[in-house]
């Protein structure tokens, strides 16, 4: 069983996942889910959730999946791609929940897809994100990658 890495992700005190309430419940190379309940933060001026929220939690769960099976390879992964649809508008106080899930995991990219439901399971988002995968010592924009998990 591949080990699970939730607590440990909600446990960071800084990021984006945190300031918009999103709680990571599954966490593995493999799959990737997590909950938020829907406030204020989240939503645009028609009262409904932001797009960049549904887009941000794809990303954010792909991105997560696809670092936790690049980091034992010795490698991060960076976002190439997002394409995320937009089904069905949610208002303050729905419940969401999402999952994310690889298509494909080769050694210099991964695909993962993700959906996110409401409270009875219908559709509010999918979404399609392709990553770079970067050996840990290569240099992004000048700079040295390093990522939260890495760290010990």
């Amino acid at each position: 069983m591949a080990k699970d890495f939730a607590e440990r992700l909600n446990e960071m005190p800084e990021g984006w996942l945190q300031a918009m309430g999103i709680t990571i419940t599954q966490a593995t190379e493999d799959e990737v889910r997590a909950e938020l309940t829907v406030g204020r933060e989240h939503l645009q001026g028609y009262g409904i959730v932001h797009g960049g929220v549904h887009c941000g939690l794809i990303e954010s769960l792909a991105s997560i999946g696809a670092a936790l099976y690049a980091l034992p390879r010795g490698q991060s992964v960076v976002g190439l791609e997002n394409n995320t649809s937009f089904v069905r508008a949610v208002r303050t106080g729905a419940k969401l929940h999402a999952v994310s899930t690889p298509i494909t995991r080769g050694k210099r990219t991964q695909v993962w897809e993700a959906r996110v439901l409401d409270a009875e399971d219908k559709i509010v988002a999918t979404g399609r994100v392709r990553l770079l995968c970067l050996e840990l010592d290569q240099p992004l924009a000048g700079e040295q990658v390093t990522t939260p998990l890495h760290r010990q």
